[in-house]
């Protein structure tokens, strides 16, 4: 079993930062890959990045890639994701969630999730 708790969202200019952070309890935090999900209002879930279970390996959705990094430490049982460089087109909710393997993209292959941060980029 794990539990994932999401932070670090909120309202910021367009070009600005944030860090999200998702802590998670149980176990099994590094036996597992993990991602990072976004859903905006009408629209379907979508892959936001994901890393494997040592940190050394990640993957980004094309969207995101070169503005977004994601991290984890595993003493401290948290995944983070680094966002800059934020656009509008980027608000959104934001889940973490635990992968049953890595470089998955689809939500099915993930099988815990967070209750999601809100991060609301204006222009």
């Amino acid at each position: 079993q794990v539990q994932l708790v999401e932070s670090g969202g909120g309202l910021v200019q367009a070009g600005g930062s944030l860090r999200l952070s998702c802590v998670a309890s149980g176990r099994t935090f590094i036996s597992r890959a993990m991602g990072w999900f976004r859903q905006a209002p009408g629209k379907e879930r979508e892959f936001v990045a994901v890393i494997n279970r040592s940190g050394d390996d990640t993957y980004y959705a094309s969207s995101v890639k070169g503005r977004f990094t994601i991290s984890r430490d595993n003493a401290k049982s948290t995944v983070y994701l680094q966002m800059n460089s934020l656009k509008p087109e980027d608000t959104a909710v934001y889940y973490c969630a635990a992968g049953l393997g890595f470089a998955y993209t689809s939500p099915t292959r993930y099988d815990y999730w967070g209750q999601g941060t809100q991060v609301t980029v204006s222009s």
